[in-house]
């Protein structure tokens, strides 16, 4: 069976309560549990949050509650998949929580893992794009992808077809270490179905899948939204090689960009594209001409790690 920590399952119970087909606001649940004191202050019926979604949430919460034996059976339910699946657990509870992600206010409140989990995490970078790649597309995720582990960046991609399949083949083929955000849950079917090598792959040579929904949890259009916010999170910059004005790697330039990471566009994106263009022109983006453009700007993993570390002891303290 998984290990958890009676914490981790009150966190996980709150998680899995549900009233008149609503719950309580996943993300609001990851920014105020930070503590064993906030998380009993949720199990008593409050919200330490002064925000509209806390307002909304806290009618939910307390109308909820009643039936939170059901939530833990329905938790340990999927606890057993996970189990079954050879699969572990971190949560915002826990010091091993990935720096990165701590520091953005959309945060998962858990992850279920396969593969480790590894400090040098922190000095990471998203290479993402369409899954309708160009030849062109494929090899200059590749040749990042290379480049970044000659430089021992971590890389993250979300094992889709086209770019994200790229970088992560490259990665591994250089000797580097790559972190699949997925779409699914741990013990769901990879998707796709043609990633299933690639995804043992990963794990074979050192790296990791991670997962923020529950463990059987299959695909639908609003999971893959979520992948990306994740797959921004955890890292210090989303380097976005190819992406049309509809793309998920769009939305995920957005949302670094939202997170405060640095978004790096591919100099042939950021001409072809209106909205690449529009974001470089407004600052929010670095076009990329040469590798240097993103190595300078990554930093060191120990002063994210400290970054994280920081925000986990003002949660400590109540503030």
């Amino acid at each position: 069976m998984i290990t958890t920590t009676p914490l981790q399952l009150d966190l996980l119970a709150l998680c899995a309560l549900r009233t008149d087909n609503r719950s309580v606001d996943w993300h609001l649940l990851a920014r105020t549990c930070q503590s064993p004191e906030a998380l009993h202050v949720l199990l008593g019926g409050d919200i330490p949050e002064d925000s509209d979604i806390a307002s909304k949430s806290v009618t939910i919460l307390r109308k909820a509650l009643p039936e939170l034996d059901d939530a833990r059976s329905r938790v340990a339910t999927e606890l057993e998949a996970a189990s079954q699946a050879g699969a572990r657990l971190v949560t915002v509870l826990d010091p091993e929580y990935p720096a990165n992600l701590r520091l953005i206010p959309n945060l998962p409140p858990f992850l279920f893992y396969l593969g480790d989990l590894d400090e040098r995490d922190a000095r990471s970078a998203a290479v993402v794009g369409t899954r309708n790649a160009s030849a062109d597309g494929v090899r200059r995720a590749a040749r990042m992808a290379a480049g970044l582990v000659e430089n021992d960046v971590v890389v993250f991609s979300g094992l889709a077809n086209g770019i994200d399949t790229a970088a992560h083949t490259a990665t591994l083929e250089a000797g580097g270490r790559t972190v699949a955000v997925m779409g699914t849950g741990i013990a769901a079917k990879v998707y796709p179905a043609q990633n299933k090598q690639l995804a043992a792959r990963i794990l074979d040579q050192g790296g990791a899948l991670l997962s923020q929904f529950w463990p059987t949890s299959g695909p639908a259009t609003w999971t893959f939204p979520r992948r990306n916010v994740v797959m921004s999170g955890c890292t210090i910059g989303s380097i976005v090689i190819e992406a049309s004005s509809t793309s998920g790697a769009k939305m995920q330039a957005r949302l670094a960009a939202e997170h405060g990471k640095h978004v790096f566009l591919i100099r042939s994106l950021a001409t072809s594209e209106p909205w690449a263009a529009k974001m470089v022109t407004e600052g929010r983006a670095v076009e990329v001409v040469e590798l240097d453009d993103v190595l300078s700007r990554l930093g060191s993993a120990a002063r994210v790690q400290q970054a994280g570390q920081q925000r986990l002891q003002l949660a400590l303290e109540g503030l």
